[in-house]
């Protein structure tokens, strides 16, 4: 990464309009250990315990928005939806639409091998952002950035929750089934993008990519569910 620490600081802080009283909070929050190892900078100097308390506010305040927004929902589909919400391919693609993944600290082995597409750390340095600004300023700025960036567009962030299941459920009820074919793939074997089709006869074609299978997989099955929804199908 070319530019200082003091800049991607500057600049992440900037971007979700709060700054830190004290930045060594936000620097800590986004330092993988693999960086912390390498800088020799100790034990604690990672993001590790910051992301386990970040996880612990966001469960708080995500619980208390379903419960506040869904008082048709029984205990299991609180408990199903706040899943939906907080689980990790969600919480990555928060941490990328504000371009959090630019800003992690990573060691240069972990970047050579990719480590910046991982959802796990992505949204291990998501969470732990959130940890830092319970830290630093409390409940309420922990709060804000939550409503901001997590229980935003909520709608979308669900449908992409276990897409493929959602889609073989859709297509099935109307008698078809929902088939899975690779159409490409790029890039190195340590950074690959692989390429998804997501078919259904006489009723979709889409693509989708990820950095696997699996991924591309969803990707493709999300898009086609969003397919469906437009055309009222959803």
């Amino acid at each position: 990464m070319n530019e200082s620490s003091q800049e991607i600081l500057k600049k992440f802080q900037e971007r979700i309009g709060y700054h830190f009283k004290n930045s060594k909070l936000l620097l800590q929050a986004l330092t993988h250990s693999s960086r912390a190892n390498e800088m020799q900078t100790g034990r604690y100097g990672d993001n590790e315990r910051m992301e386990f308390l970040g996880d612990a506010v966001l469960e708080v305040n995500s619980s208390d928005f379903i419960y506040r927004h869904h008082p048709e929902m029984s205990e299991g589909e609180m408990s199903r939806y706040r899943a939906s919400i907080v689980c990790e391919p969600t919480l990555a693609a928060c941490a990328r639409d504000i371009n959090l993944d630019s800003c992690i600290l990573l060691g240069k082995g972990e970047e050579m091998t990719g480590g910046r597409q991982r959802d796990s750390i992505v949204s291990d340095a998501f969470e732990a952002v959130i940890g830092a600004l319970y830290l630093d300023g409390g409940m309420e700025p922990a709060k804000k950035f939550i409503d901001s960036y997590v229980l935003n567009d909520l709608e979308n962030k669900t449908l992409f929750y276990d897409s493929k299941t959602r889609l073989q459920e859709v297509v099935q009820s109307v008698g078809k089934e929902v088939t899975y074919e690779e159409i490409g793939e790029e890039g190195p074997d340590n950074d690959k993008t692989f390429f998804m089709k997501a078919s259904v006869p006489g009723l979709l074609d889409e693509t989708g990519a990820g950095h696997t299978k699996k991924k591309a997989e969803q990707m493709a099955a999300y898009k086609a569910l969003v397919a469906l929804k437009a055309r009222g199908m959803i």
